[in-house]
């Protein structure tokens, strides 16, 4: 049985933690986006479906390409960032599923219909989107997730000839205290939730 972490860990992952929007040029270590991906990958997805494909813009070029997408306010912040990921959602994630759902051999006939397997690569690529940040968080890094973005271009520019859409972006990197916005409210815990 998990215990709870303590609050530092709490802090780091959701309570002291703020998007960026401005980076600083500290460099990331070597090998950290696939120490990323490998903490991420374990975060839980219906028939373990795994859809959400990752493309991490590192190079000048590649951010370039990315920036030429999105609304002028997200440009200086693809721009400067250490990388850019693209989190998208894989249309065809049933094909991987005699491999990755070993114990049911048939789990691959569930998402035959377009409409589920669509809502299915959505809703868990999200997910994952989410773990990604939470694992960056977990390395020290900080995000700055968007929207703002032409989906149908990126797609265009960056998953031609397959059946991968965009989802969202996030800038990844260490942060500069400049650019954060005082946190915004949310919503108690009566506004949100109801236990019945």
């Amino acid at each position: 049985m998990a215990n709870s972490l303590d609050s530092a860990v709490q802090d780091q992952l959701f309570i002291e933690a703020r998007t960026a929007n401005v980076w600083s040029d500290r460099k990331v270590p070597d090998g950290i986006w696939q120490q990323l991906y490998d903490l991420m990958k374990f975060g839980p997805t219906s028939a373990n479906c795994s859809p959400a494909r990752f493309v991490f813009n590192v190079t000048d070029a590649a951010k370039t390409r990315l920036a030429s997408h999105v609304m002028d306010s997200n440009k200086p912040k693809i721009l400067s960032s250490a990388a850019t990921v693209i989190i998208g959602y894989d249309l065809a994630f049933a094909d991987h599923l005699s491999k990755l759902f070993p114990h049911d051999q048939t789990a691959a006939s569930w998402f035959a219909d377009p409409e589920v397997a669509e809502m299915t690569a959505f809703r868990n690529g999200t997910l994952q989107g989410a773990y990604l940040m939470l694992a960056a968080r977990t390395l020290g890094l900080d995000c700055g997730p968007m929207s703002g973005f032409d989906n149908g271009a990126v797609d265009a520019d960056f998953f031609k000839g397959t059946q991968i859409k965009s989802n969202f972006i996030c800038a990844l990197g260490y942060g500069s205290s400049d650019g954060i916005f005082p946190r915004s409210p949310r919503l108690d815990f009566a506004e949100a939730v109801s236990v019945l």
